[in-house]
């Protein structure tokens, strides 16, 4: 009986055969499944994202530069003029003497020469001032300056030179020292004295001693009041002053928000007495705009006396202050603090 003969009996070899030939199929495709699951793998752990940060770069110190070298000292003295609020409101500006030597100085007396002034100026609080250091020693403004068409002349002046000189006296020593003015501190007293000057010939100007509140009833919060410009003439006829604006102050301002009052007061130095009435409110509520209120009650004033302008700052007395600023106080809510 042949292979083929479909009678023929298999023998266990046969089937044996047969049975690892019907076998090899699966175990291939296992074998490639295996294989692709690989490849996807490995595809997938290139194209996951990696969860390690990159490094950041580092960070390079720069090592700073040197400060420039020290000039060395002139071997001079040097004197410019200032002017706080503060030296303002007390009559007096300050001479600043820098000591620019190897060596500290003891002055015993310094006295200020300018030809805008009648009379030299004596400085006080004189104290010793340490090699390329400086002090200001304060000088007291004069009553009246040289009022003239130069008396007040600007910075500048006198080809750019220094008007005022300082003579120093220390040591045993004394030394001439041209004085610096950029802030032209002598300048505007001057044209501002010598207005005042030509103002108190026509009307005498001052504050009302008391502000005005709302039906004179305890200030509450919120409430506004009135300062009360006074003009008396003199009775000197052929002049006239007006005022034009009046300006705030850190602590009082026009009520109705603008930067200024405009009163348009007029007044001849023949006529009669006049009254401007300003209303007022706090300019600031806060504590330090009162306890820095050094120009708090002093009004900066822009008028024409026989139609030339200027400026003019009118302090109010001791009683106007003192009700301006507690009617602020009080308006603020810090009339108790």
């Amino acid at each position: 009986m042949t292979r083929d003969d479909p009678m023929t009996p298999m023998t266990p070899m046969t089937e044996r055969r047969g049975s690892a030939r019907r076998r090899t199929v699966p175990v291939v495709a296992v074998l490639l499944a295996v294989a692709v699951l690989a490849v996807l793998a490995a595809c997938s752990a290139e194209e996951a994202p990696t969860t390690a940060e990159a490094p950041s770069p580092s960070i390079r110190t720069l090592t700073p530069l040197p400060p420039p070298p020290e000039e060395p000292p002139t071997g001079r003295l040097l004197a410019d003029l200032r002017q706080s609020s503060r030296d303002a409101a007390l009559g007096r500006f300050q001479v600043w003497v820098d000591n620019d030597t190897t060596g500290a100085i003891a002055p015993t007396r310094i006295t200020y020469r300018d030809p805008r002034l009648r009379a030299p100026l004596v400085a006080g609080r004189l104290r010793s001032a340490p090699a390329q250091a400086e002090r200001g020693y304060p000088l007291a403004l004069p009553d009246r300056p040289v009022c003239g068409a130069a008396a007040g002349a600007a910075p500048g002046a006198d080809g750019g030179r220094p008007l005022g000189r300082l003579t120093v006296r220390h040591d045993g020593v004394t030394e001439s020292v041209p004085v610096a003015d950029p802030a032209d501190v002598v300048g505007r007293f001057v044209r501002a004295r010598c207005l005042e000057l030509a103002v108190a010939e026509v009307a005498t100007l001052r504050w009302a001693d008391r502000v005005v509140a709302p039906s004179d009833v305890p200030v509450e919060v919120g409430d506004t009041a009135t300062l009360t410009l006074v003009a008396v003439p003199t009775g000197a006829a052929g002049h006239e002053l007006v005022v034009e604006t009046v300006g705030g102050t850190p602590i009082l301002s026009p009520a109705d928000g603008a930067s200024a009052w405009s009163p348009g007061l007029r007044v001849t130095g023949d006529g009669r007495p006049v009254r401007a009435a300003l209303p007022v409110k706090p300019t600031r509520c806060d504590a330090h705009a009162f306890l820095e209120s050094g120009g708090a009650t002093a009004l900066r004033l822009r008028v024409r006396l026989d139609g030339r302008p200027g400026e003019l700052v009118l302090r109010m007395g001791e009683a106007g202050a003192a009700a301006a600023i507690a009617f602020a106080a009080d308006a603020c809510g810090l009339g108790d603090s």
